[in-house]
């Protein structure tokens, strides 16, 4: 009898961040930003910080950086702002605050989505590491931002044992 294998994320550090106006001013629920917490915990993740904030350029940076920087958490999460609309910034911010694009992550994302409505073209969302931090947008709709965590969720683990540098044996087979 072989033991089920434990969650995933177990020890991985996490922040998100939810980029709305709307929910920021308190005339919403944050969905998006609650699945992701319930996600990541059930995976084993620490979640160390859940914010919400308004679609600012400035604002959103600022919390990237910090969540990396101060917190150091090895995986920034944002919902929100990754879309067409002129108050749609998250993309942005986030290319103000990453040193290296990882642009798979969001390309594989769409891709699967799009299979689903065509809407999955609009995201403008990106993914990048500041420091030892990979910070990845998603949409904001909850039904998307499941969709997107299951694209990503098995390359999570991985992505964070390269940028603490951990040692990867060659040859064996890399498991999500």
């Amino acid at each position: 009898m072989s033991a089920e294998p434990g969650p995933r994320l177990r020890g991985v550090r996490c922040g998100i961040l939810t980029a709305s106006d709307s929910v920021s001013k308190g005339q919403g629920a944050d969905d998006s930003g609650r699945y992701l917490a319930e996600t990541l915990q059930a995976e084993g993740a620490e979640v160390l910080a859940r914010v919400v904030v308004p679609d600012d350029l400035e604002t959103i940076a600022r919390s990237l950086a910090d969540m990396a920087d101060s917190l150091r958490v090895d995986v920034v999460l944002t919902t929100g702002g990754s879309g067409v609309a002129p108050r749609d910034v998250t993309p942005e911010a986030t290319l103000r605050v990453v040193e290296r694009l990882m642009p798979g992550i969001p390309e594989a994302a769409r891709i699967a989505t799009a299979e689903k409505t065509p809407l999955a073209m609009l995201s403008r969302a990106v993914a990048g590491v500041r420091g030892r931090t990979l910070i990845v947008n998603m949409p904001g709709s909850p039904k998307a931002v499941r969709e997107w965590m299951d694209v990503i969720l098995p390359v999570l683990r991985h992505t964070v044992e390269l940028l603490q540098e951990k040692r990867l044996e060659w040859g064996r087979e890399h498991r999500p």
